[in-house]
């Protein structure tokens, strides 16, 4: 996955490292949310919905310390029960805090599309998703 950082973010991390401004952190966990359509360092994607009897929802991340400018999650990320009565495809995923609104923060591509039916699981191995500041 090719990880981005939105673009408000983008700015809070500058203004924080170079202008000495205070960063304010996002509630925990982080959430990883499914998208069938990618968005964009703007706006959003269109998210997996539930059809058909699934129970899709976002899941909460763990995370490794940082290292060499990347960060990789440090468990396996797992949504079973999948919606898909003929299919969904996930072509990417997004980050979002877990504040009473929640904001997206991180956003990707997958490598590989994944396409799931009804009731399948989809799992993301430890390590697999990193998000990197280059």
């Amino acid at each position: 996955m090719a990880a981005n950082v939105i673009q408000a973010e983008a700015n809070k991390l500058l203004d924080a490292s170079l202008a000495g401004t205070a960063y304010t952190t996002h509630p925990t966990p982080i959430n990883l949310r499914l998208m069938t359509a990618n968005g964009s360092s703007t706006s959003a994607g269109t998210e997996v919905t539930n059809a058909g009897g699934s129970t899709y929802a976002a899941q909460a991340t763990a995370w490794a310390a940082a290292s060499a400018g990347s960060k990789a999650t440090n468990a396996a990320i797992t949504f079973t029960n999948m919606p898909g009565t003929g299919g969904v495809t996930v072509n990417g995923i997004e980050l979002w805090d877990s504040t009473g609104t929640p904001l997206r923060v991180w956003w990707g591509a997958l490598t590989t599309p994944k396409t799931t039916g009804l009731g399948d699981t989809l799992t993301f191995p430890s390590g697999s998703i990193v998000a990197t500041l280059t």
